[in-house]
């Protein structure tokens, strides 16, 4: 689940990064998101070399932790991958709250980042509202939504008056 916490993690990437499958180059991604207190220029740079597609930052710890999500970016942004290609992974229905995660989003807007909004315990329908509610777990389902449109075409697809539904009122 925390790939760069290995200590050998640049030797795996270029064991992975010389890979061949028929004489044919693979793509990878990190799906679960890779770790920003681990994330270094040097892995970066390898992750792109190698061919890791739709690199994913887990920032599951609070707003407070901003700059250093934010070198994360800027690492990967110096590596050769497209801000919007970048995608940060944010836990709803944890203890960190819906406010501070709607502060997270309007971060990720700042930065042209997708977000990927994932329920800490298991996914949206079968979470089982803890730290947050399940208004609050329906209404950052649909911002994130619109936030990753947003990013994705840089202005709303949709052609509504109401862009959340109604989950705001």
């Amino acid at each position: 689940m925390n790939p760069l916490a290995r200590s050998d993690i640049v030797e795996v990437l270029h064991d992975l990064g010389s890979r061949r499958v028929d004489g044919k180059v693979i793509k990878y991604e990190f799906v679960c998101g890779v770790d920003y207190r681990f994330l270094t220029q040097e892995i970066a740079d390898l992750m792109k070399k190698y061919r890791f597609v739709r690199p994913r930052i887990a920032w599951d710890d609070p707003f407070s932790e901003q700059l250093k999500v934010k070198d994360a970016i800027t690492k990967l942004v110096k590596a050769g991958y497209k801000k919007n290609d970048i995608m940060l992974f944010m836990l709803v229905n944890w203890r960190v709250s819906f406010s501070e995660c709607l502060r997270k989003l309007d971060l990720m807007k700042v930065w042209n980042v997708k977000v990927c909004d994932c329920c800490y315990d298991g996914g949206y329908k079968v979470a089982v509202p803890v730290y947050w509610t399940r208004e609050e777990m329906t209404v950052i389902r649909k911002i994130s939504r619109k936030h990753n449109q947003l990013v994705l075409f840089g202005m709303d697809p949709q052609e509504s008056t109401d862009p959340y539904g109604g989950v705001l009122k």
